[in-house]
């Protein structure tokens, strides 16, 4: 795969893609969040690939936000579409895809970078990691998912304030209140996701699919995530990395999941 503001990498079992746009702070423009989708699709199409890490190049910035001279001139009609295009493009299509998704948050996630980064299904920081959502300084405010996701992660009171100061957290703050899960030094960074990732790949990518669908489905308006859980922990009995699990463990044996 060839893009001109992204890097993907295979490494093993492992998909990185690395927003490439230092100049710009790794800025999400509309190209970038094309470039996001096709490769997430491309690399979850991939039997081979157990895991995906996203992060941003350079030291100063995962994502800075939304490259705001795209749509500084917009219409009501068209920043709608921007706000529903994107979300279905990419933080959506993120959420629910079925490959772990890694943010590995390497300096600044504002904005549309900390909604990416929360759209991914797990996150881990730089400890000079600043993320915040600074939208109602501009006379709007997250449109990428930032206000839902948000209030999942940290709680409505926290989200409130977040959103309404328009202020920043650091990477240990973000850990409090559990917007990440680990926090390292920026040299530290890519290996520890690279290593929760080698972790990832050692159990059946067909039941790790079906959690994430259970786990997405408690926070989807209108359905019961039990009964998501119910029915997938049943699937689960009709496939070979079942058979194969069972069958490793009954033998005392590592298991060699074929991913069916």
């Amino acid at each position: 795969m060839s893009f001109e503001n992204i890097l993907v990498e295979n490494k093993d079992h492992l998909g990185i893609i690395t927003i490439n746009r230092p100049k710009k702070l790794n800025a999400l423009n509309i190209a970038t969040i094309n470039e996001l989708h096709e490769a997430f699709k491309a690399l979850d199409a991939d039997a081979a690939i157990k895991t995906i890490i996203i992060t941003g190049s350079g030291e100063k910035a995962f994502v800075a936000g939304a490259d705001i001279s795209e749509f500084a001139h917009f219409s009501v009609e068209e920043g709608e579409h921007l706000a529903r295009n994107g979300q279905e493009q990419l933080f959506d299509f993120v959420q629910n895809l079925g490959t772990p998704v890694i943010a590995a948050v390497n300096g600044f996630a504002l904005g549309g970078g900390l909604e990416l980064a929360m759209a991914s299904h797990f996150r881990v920081a730089s400890d000079n990691a600043k993320m915040g959502l600074p939208e109602v300084s501009l006379g709007v405010i997250p449109g990428y998912g930032g206000t839902q996701r948000l209030a999942q992660l940290v709680g409505k009171g926290r989200a409130m304030e977040l959103v309404m100061t328009a202020g920043m957290i650091s990477a240990e703050e973000a850990k409090n209140y559990g917007l990440v899960n680990h926090v390292t030094s920026q040299e530290e960074l890519l290996p520890l996701a690279e290593k929760l990732a080698s972790k990832i790949a050692r159990n059946s990518s067909v039941a790790i699919r079906a959690a994430i669908k259970a786990i997405n489905d408690n926070f989807t308006d209108g359905v019961n995530g039990y009964e998501t859980e119910i029915s997938e922990f049943g699937n689960c009995f009709g496939t070979e990395d079942f058979k194969e699990g069972t069958t490793a463990f009954l033998e005392k044996r590592k298991a060699d999941f074929p991913g069916k």
